[in-house]
């Protein structure tokens, strides 16, 4: 319909993008009427979102001609940002940037070596950034995911792991169910996509193969690579950051300092905690 109107390709996009932000608009203002406040964050992420796509587009265009090389600054600084990004959801955790940070480069940097050292990521920066972004990005929700989870498992069931420190069980002991529970929580997204894939939706890089002229089944079987890369990347991104924090769980005499109404900025010292 919107080509009917216009043959200039930018022009039909601001009349999408326009068309998006009021739809979302729509969306916030419903949110307001059933007292759910969400209009700051959602219209700084809108506002962000739009800005920042179309600055990494322009930058992608004289990328793409670079060497090879560079896709190692570009996913680096990808993985701080979303280190950062991810260690600001995890309110109240000490250290949260550097330990998502880390579980991010951990498992995104992880699989995009591997995969592409083994030629499944072809050697192309076209194909490592966009490849790479959608992992890392992954990875990122995951690990945010796997905190926010395991902070809300230790402060409700304090009273439950101290009883067990009490009766002579290890700290490890105590907190494995609830690292596992955080994990499997922060994974039923990436698992259920998996589940769904190809019945529920079909993803934007097996449909942008298919209309680009690749083989329809050959395009099924990348989609399916690609999501497989995504799990493996959050999956050791979201235990990495559950195995970062848990220092800051026990003080060095094993008792429990991350409990409601610690400061936790201050329980990244357990020895001044536990004197």
């Amino acid at each position: 319909m919107l080509t009917n109107l216009t043959n200039n390709q930018i022009l039909i996009g601001v009349i999408q993008a326009s068309i998006a932000a009021i739809l979302s608009l729509g969306v916030i203002t419903f949110a307001k009427t059933k007292q759910i406040d969400i209009l700051k964050d959602s219209l700084i992420a809108l506002l962000r979102s739009i800005i920042q796509i179309v600055l990494i587009s322009l930058v992608l265009i004289f990328v793409f001609t670079g060497p090879l090389i560079l896709a190692i600054p570009i996913l680096a600084a990808m993985m701080y940002a979303a280190g950062t990004i991810a260690g600001r959801r995890a309110k109240g955790i000490p250290h949260a940037k550097t330990i998502t940070f880390k579980a991010v480069a951990f498992g995104s940097g992880l699989v995009i070596i591997t995969m592409t050292l083994l030629g499944v990521i072809e050697w192309d920066l076209k194909s490592i950034i966009p490849v790479g972004s959608m992992i890392i990005a992954n990875s990122m929700n995951t690990s945010a995911l796997s905190l926010e989870r395991f902070k809300s498992q230790v402060l409700n069931h304090t009273g439950e792991i101290e009883s067990g420190l009490a009766l002579g069980a290890s700290p490890n002991i105590v907190i494995r169910p609830h690292i596992r529970s955080a994990i499997s929580a922060a994974l039923i997204p990436r698992i259920d996509s998996l589940r769904s894939l190809g019945i529920v939706w079909i993803p934007g890089i097996m449909t942008g193969m298919i209309l680009s002229g690749s083989d329809p089944i050959y395009a099924g079987i990348y989609q399916f690579v690609i999501m497989a890369m995504i799990f493996s990347s959050s999956a050791l991104a979201s235990i990495m950051a559950v195995t970062f924090i848990k220092k800051y769980v026990f003080s060095e005499f094993d008792q429990l300092i991350f409990k409601p109404g610690n400061n936790q900025k201050k329980s990244s010292s357990p020895q001044k905690n536990s004197a």
